[in-house]
């Protein structure tokens, strides 16, 4: 159980790290700052990079038949993971439209 609360924990940290940074990204596109923004969004790739990571993981072992334990918080966990994901294909969006504004 403790194990799982990690895994939990692991995915919610990455995923809200590559959140915020996305967050980050539109406020520096907003200010002018594109390459600012760039340099943003290319984190937050890496940090759902490492969240799908912790997620594939988790895959792998159910798919050879563990039995693993679902509570609340992996769940949870995972609509962090959506949610950032969104963000931050919408901070993608808005980025093109400040460098278009731009230029």
């Amino acid at each position: 159980m403790e194990d799982m609360m990690q895994i939990a924990m692991g995915l919610i940290m990455h995923a809200g790290n590559a959140r915020s940074l996305a967050m980050e990204a539109i406020q520096a596109a907003k200010a002018g700052q594109i390459d600012q923004a760039d340099e943003l969004i290319a984190k937050s790739d890496e940090a759902l990079l490492e969240a799908h990571q912790v997620q594939t993981n988790l895959l792998v072992k159910e798919a050879r038949g563990e039995k693993l334990e679902i509570g609340i918080l992996l769940i949870h966990s995972q609509d962090h993971l959506m949610t950032s994901i969104t963000v931050k294909d919408l901070a993608k969006e808005f980025i093109d439209l400040y460098r278009e504004k731009k230029s």
